[in-house]
């Protein structure tokens, strides 16, 4: 069974979240705010993670960008998650390695194609 971290500092996301990935047989882990989310990709060791860009310690960008460059963690798929929608906040979710870019409010089913596509 594939693990999934869940990283958002918004309660309603994360359960939501947690609700239809467990549906779909992932199992979850869950984390509220940045400093959270980079101890648990650390010691969960997650398949995927689903980050949160504006969370509360440590910002999504700087937890992808420190996991990126860890030759331990690197390889790790992170799909950002963000109200933000600007093309420069795109920009820098590429630069900091994030395999994916995905605005708020999203598309559930969407979301689960790409959660599928870096778990096989």
């Amino acid at each position: 069974m594939s693990k999934i971290l869940v990283a958002d500092d918004e309660q309603d996301i994360v359960e939501t979240l947690e609700f239809i990935l467990e549906n779909e047989g992932y199992e979850c882990v869950l984390a509220y705010d940045g400093e959270d989310a980079l101890n648990k990709a650390k010691n969960e060791n997650p398949d995927l993670i689903l980050l949160d860009v504006m969370m509360p310690k440590i910002n999504g960008y700087k937890i992808c960008r420190l996991l990126k460059f860890d030759k331990k963690y690197e390889n790790i798929p992170i799909i950002m998650l963000t109200a933000r929608s600007q093309q420069e906040d795109k920009e820098i979710g590429e630069e900091t390695g994030a395999d994916e870019y995905v605005t708020k409010p999203f598309n559930i089913d969407n979301l689960l194609e790409l959660v599928k596509k870096y778990l096989k």
